[in-house]
């Protein structure tokens, strides 16, 4: 069964953001829509521009190293996958917001890169509040801290707030107590610190609903924008690349 255009999945996704801030007393307009186009090629970008989305997310720095040029010019471009410090001087040249710093010692080393080139990266801190060990994020009790070192020791970051990742469930529902926790975690430090910390990055297509009922300001939407992500083969096959790898366009299995 073909995929409705992306024009009506977008309203679709809309409205349901709208009756889930209805039903939490929320504005629809503080959500926005993050366009996750993680292996997908660069036409997926301008369909989702077309459509009204502002905001492209990807998860590999070197994918958006080829897609973003191929692209068509005008989303932002969010970087929601975990940053390698090794990566971060090119991150910094695609990318204008990082929601994964899980670290100080990668705070630091954003901001001293981001000098030596003269940007100014503005940042959310991933949260692993699940506590599961196959997720990154720092824990809970590091945030505050973590937001005081970036406050005195790099001026060059501005932290706007925080991203986690519920466990995978079949039912939303199981995720709402993790995107509860880091709500209340970011209320606990803006009182603690007399900091704003607006952003909260949760939420993805099979619980969006449920994290912007408990607060989200950013929900990151691939599969029920795109379909299922394209499969890939393994290794580099002739006449293309793969796009996983971050070496080049995706090549699709044809079944």
């Amino acid at each position: 069964m073909p995929m409705k255009p992306i024009e009506t999945l977008v309203e679709e996704v809309k409205s349901r953001i709208a009756a889930a801030c209805q039903r939490a007393g929320r504005n629809p307009d503080d959500v926005e829509i993050i366009a996750v186009t993680k292996t997908h090629g660069a036409e997926v970008v301008k369909e989702a521009w077309d459509a009204g989305l502002r905001i492209v997310g990807e998860n590999k720095v070197q994918e958006a190293a080829w897609k973003k040029p191929a692209s068509v010019t005008g989303p932002m471009w969010h970087l929601i996958g975990h940053l390698q410090s090794n990566k971060v001087r090119k991150a910094l040249e695609l990318f204008d917001f990082f929601h994964s710093v899980d670290t100080v010692a990668l705070a630091d080393r954003m901001n001293a890169i981001a000098a030596d080139m003269g940007a100014s990266p503005h940042i959310l801190l991933e949260v692993n509040v699940s506590g599961e060990k196959s997720k990154s994020g720092m824990k809970p009790k590091e945030v505050e801290p973590t937001v005081r070192h970036i406050m005195e020791s790099c001026p060059r970051l501005t932290v706007e707030g925080l991203m986690t990742m519920a466990p995978f469930s079949e039912n939303p529902e199981d995720a709402r107590p993790y995107f509860r926790r880091l709500r209340e975690l970011r209320d606990a430090v803006e009182t603690s610190l007399g900091v704003g910390l607006p952003r909260l990055s949760m939420g993805m297509s099979g619980d969006y609903e449920v994290a912007v009922e408990e607060g989200a300001t950013w929900v990151r939407l691939g599969t029920v924008l795109f379909g299922e992500r394209p499969k890939v083969r393994a290794g580099i096959p002739s006449g293309g690349l793969d796009s996983y790898s971050g070496e080049g366009p995706t090549v699709r299995v044809l079944d």
